[in-house]
């Protein structure tokens, strides 16, 4: 058994480096580019490389609203400057937008489109021609509406092109030694509330010091979903039993509680991606599809 671990082990670093060159070759061929920074797993590696492939003809923009969790802010600074890329910090303004903050089932696309409208404007200015963004091969399959707005702006993702999966990245994350190679998933804030539940500043607000306060508490693959009044925790499957801890328990309901929240529930399946999507009916995902490919 041993063995047949070792061997395949070898064989997805032999595949992933084997992509990682291809990158790299990518890269080179568009001679200078942006690259659209959050400090996750995806972005942060996809910086790595750029840097890598172009040296000093790299910038990485990190946006920022209200949106963004606040946490995240100064991991994703600190890993840019490890990685030795030039970072340029914008703000981004989804929250002035009717059709986003209504939150309907394609909300990234609004998201996506501001963020890419203003990058491009940005590279205009800079003469740079290239745009690029961290989504990999797995992301192919899931519900993803902002893939249609970086379509429409022109923007590329070189780790799909290379058909690199998040366990390749983070295979080569952890081997090039950068910081977020077992980093849990980054979501922004908006991800927190079920479609057609409105996005205010005060609601996002909400969120935030509740997933700020579990993960001062230890728990990790935080999503604090937004229900009204309501508060359903997801955290990993393995920290479940820590809400019947009666000390952290007491912890977590009256600082939910604190922030406005009446009812504090827990998610039994724990934290995983896309959750929210559950809900979306087939015609939903077949019309998106089409949307997206249209």
């Amino acid at each position: 058994m041993c063995y047949l671990t070792y061997q395949l082990n070898q064989m997805i670093m032999h595949s992933a480096q084997e992509k990682y060159i291809r990158l790299l070759a990518v890269l080179k061929e568009m001679g200078e580019v942006v690259v659209a920074y959050s400090g996750g797993v995806d972005s942060s590696f996809l910086l790595h490389a750029a840097v890598e492939a172009l040296g000093t003809k790299v910038t990485a923009i990190l946006a920022v609203s209200p949106t963004y969790p606040s946490r995240e802010y100064s991991l994703a600074v600190d890993v840019a400057a490890k990685i030795g890329a030039r970072l340029r910090v914008i703000s981004t303004n989804e929250m002035q937008r009717d059709d986003f903050v209504k939150n309907p089932v394609d909300r990234c696309y609004f998201c996506k489109k501001e963020l890419f409208t203003d990058i491009a404007k940005i590279i205009t200015d800079e003469g740079i021609h290239h745009m690029v963004d961290g989504s990999n091969e797995d992301d192919k399959g899931d519900h993803r509406p902002g893939k249609r707005a970086l379509r429409e702006l022109g923007v590329r993702s070189p780790l799909q092109e290379v058909h690199l999966t998040k366990d390749e990245i983070r295979f080569l994350s952890r081997q090039f030694n950068i910081p977020t190679w077992n980093k849990e998933a980054l979501a922004c804030l908006s991800s927190r509330f079920p479609y057609g539940e409105k996005i205010t500043l005060d609601k996002l607000r909400m969120v935030d010091s509740a997933e700020n306060l579990l993960a001062d508490l230890g728990f990790k693959g935080i999503r604090a979903r937004h229900q009204g009044k309501t508060i359903k925790i997801e955290v990993a499957p393995s920290m479940i039993p820590n809400f019947f801890v009666d000390d952290t328990r007491q912890k977590v309901i009256t600082g939910l509680k604190a922030l406005g929240y009446t009812y504090v529930t827990v998610d039994l399946e724990g934290y995983r991606s896309g959750s929210l999507n559950e809900v979306l009916s087939t015609q939903d995902k077949k019309n998106e599809k089409w949307r997206v490919l249209s």
